[in-house]
């Protein structure tokens, strides 16, 4: 995985690779944007961090020493992303729309992992939506069912 970081930051948009460097890129930018929606009000809550560790778990059928490398170079590639783009690029380069939705319930999933949707991440899920190329219906439609969910 430690390739796949290095990979990722210094070559967003090289030529055809591997399918399993290709997935490690893909899973390495999920994993960086979902930090980034725990991370954007400038606090990660245990609850937080608990709920991203098991949407990676599940999501990509991980143990958890597999999960905490990711989230450990999630981490690292988010504090040097200077904008979403660079991991909204790679995912809607390889994910179908189906799978771009699945990522924006992720999103959700964190924002109100808290009990509360800070503003910041409100406008990070809208952003981050448009960029991957899934509807605003879509994103209003998960973010309701999320939030009553999580209420319920």
């Amino acid at each position: 995985m430690i390739s796949a970081l290095k990979q990722f930051l210094s070559d967003l948009s090289g030529p055809t690779e591997p399918e399993t460097l290709s997935e490690d890129r893909c899973r390495l930018a999920a994993a960086a944007l979902l930090f980034h929606v725990i991370a954007i009000d400038g606090e990660v809550a245990d609850a937080e961090k608990a709920t991203l560790r098991g949407l990676l778990k599940e999501r990509f059928d991980l143990n958890e020493h597999d999960v905490d490398e990711l989230l450990a170079e999630a981490e690292r590639a988010d504090k040097e992303a200077v904008d979403l783009y660079g991991f909204t690029s790679v995912l809607k380069g390889q994910l179908d729309v189906a799978d771009r939705e699945r990522i924006v319930e992720m999103m959700w999933r964190l924002a109100f992992a808290d009990g509360k949707v800070h503003e910041f991440e409100d406008n990070l899920v809208w952003r981050a939506a448009e960029l991957l190329g899934v509807s605003s219906q879509a994103r209003i439609r998960m973010k309701r069912a999320v939030r009553g969910h999580e209420g319920a």
